[in-house]
């Protein structure tokens, strides 16, 4: 039987106790039951939560982390750090980047992520030449997540211009170049690899690397339904330049462009005007938050708090990949806010005062919907993505349900996630990932050759 009997899980109106879970062979889940008997040869754990969803990953910079943290002759931002990382891109092959992908996706597994959003692209061989297959870089990545065994959903991205006024893209930006009808044939070639664990979107890079319309053209011609992502608003320089190309701020310029409705998802999302910040709210697009890529860079403070009293939808991402866990994202999410705002405990909305369990079961929602996949709720017809917490570590031992989520994201740094179960399948057990070993080897030789001078 593919059974688990848990102590406490976290469903959708709260934590429940003594919850029978059953998933079937496809890894879909076919009974959540409270209030049940353990059944003889099923095995029970204490804490279970859903697993949270990666709504923004380029899967290739997890190869520079801790690379970029070295201070230039001028001011250092996400533009010089931008430079430094095309460096990478441009010398990346597929091979490479499928051993990186999986030593990430194996990682984000480990800490709490069982589905991931890739925002791909790096299309073409170095020199800016199609490969034979149209496809070939994102199947590498569907590969990769095959092996590591986590949930996604490829978003090949469009990229046409380096800047607003159809600026040519830089030689540095080759491999990145796209239009409407070759990202429609990228998605059209993924076309057979759609199922249960792998979902197939789009992405117009930004609105600075896309004119009007080949935004509209790609929205219109994406099918039905499929999850539409796109960069916005991250950088200061770059609503300034929106501004002036367009004379219009970057959201309201997008949403003059577009019907911007619940497939969209809109990364970052940073420096905003309130009119454009409740227009997100309003849309029912999903706010991707990226916390520690965004610190990172230097970007800047997402306006949380007012957004969530405007009812506004949000999840997580890891983008850049200084970190692979979502405890570490929520937790500068809501650090991030007490600094801008001097108080504590910001997000909470209406009857639900538990900043964890808000923040978990919010971004539960949001990445569930921009991935555009069955996640996000243990519940009968979801995916099987569920993590078992280490009852038997100090944070945790005999705490009650109300109290797990508050330990769990906002004390200490050990990773508190025991076993992980993604699709039906248990990919971490004990704390290690079932190929962790070959994949740690694969992921180190690709490294020393990519960075060898």
């Amino acid at each position: 039987m593919n059974a688990l009997f848990a102590r406490h899980a976290l469903l959708a109106g709260g934590w429940e106790r003594d919850v029978l879970l059953e998933w079937d062979v496809r890894g879909d889940l076919t009974k959540v039951a409270p209030e049940a008997s353990p059944p003889l040869g099923v095995a029970r754990v204490d804490y279970v939560l859903p697993g949270m969803i990666n709504l923004h990953s380029h899967a290739f910079q997890r190869a520079i982390g801790g690379l970029t943290e070295r201070a230039g002759s001028g001011p250092d931002s996400f533009w010089t750090w931008r430079d430094l990382m095309y460096r990478v891109a441009n010398r990346i092959t597929p091979e490479q980047m499928e051993a990186v992908a999986a030593q990430l996706y194996a990682e984000c597994l480990r800490h709490g992520y069982t589905a991931v959003c890739e925002f791909h692209y790096v299309q073409r061989a170095p020199g800016g030449h199609l490969y034979g297959h149209p496809a070939e870089t994102a199947q590498r990545i569907a590969q990769a997540a095959h092996e590591a065994g986590i949930g996604v959903t490829l978003l090949p991205v469009m990229y046409a211009y380096a800047g607003f006024n159809d600026t040519p893209l830089r030689q540095d930006q080759e491999r990145f170049r796209t239009d409407p009808a070759q990202v429609l044939r990228i998605v059209e070639a993924l076309e057979p690899l759609r199922g249960p664990q792998l979902e197939v979107g789009a992405a117009p890079h930004s609105l600075r690397a896309v004119s009007a319309s080949q935004l509209r053209e790609l929205a219109q011609a994406l099918p039905a339904g499929r999850p539409l992502h796109i960069h916005i608003a991250e950088q200061q320089l770059e609503v300034a330049q929106c501004v002036e190309a367009t004379g219009m701020r970057p959201v309201d310029y997008l949403m003059e462009q577009t019907d911007v409705d619940a497939r969209w998802c809109l990364v970052h999302a940073t420096h905003l005007s309130d009119g454009e910040r409740d227009r997100i709210a309003a849309s029912g697009a999903v706010a991707g938050l990226c916390p520690t890529t965004e610190a990172n860079l230097g970007d800047g403070l997402f306006p949380l708090s007012p957004y969530i009293a405007a009812g506004g939808r949000f999840g997580i991402g890891s983008d850049s990949h200084v970190s692979q866990s979502p405890v570490e994202e929520l937790r500068w999410l809501e650090y991030g806010q007490r600094l801008r705002y001097l108080r504590r405990n910001i997000a909470v909305h209406g009857e639900e005062r538990d900043v964890g369990a808000f923040l978990w079961q919010q971004a539960l929602a949001g990445g569930a919907q921009a991935a555009g996949r069955r996640l996000g709720v243990l519940a009968q017809g979801r995916r099987a993505d569920l993590l078992v917490l280490d009852s038997a570590h100090p944070n945790l031992d005999g705490v009650p349900p109300h109290e797990v989520l508050g330990r769990f994201l906002f004390s200490g740094n050990d990773n508190l996630v025991r076993d992980v179960l993604a699709g039906g399948h248990w990919v971490v057990q004990g704390g290690r990932h079932k190929a962790q070993d070959a994949i740690a080897q694969r992921y180190k030789a690709a490294a020393r050759t990519l960075h060898a001078h």
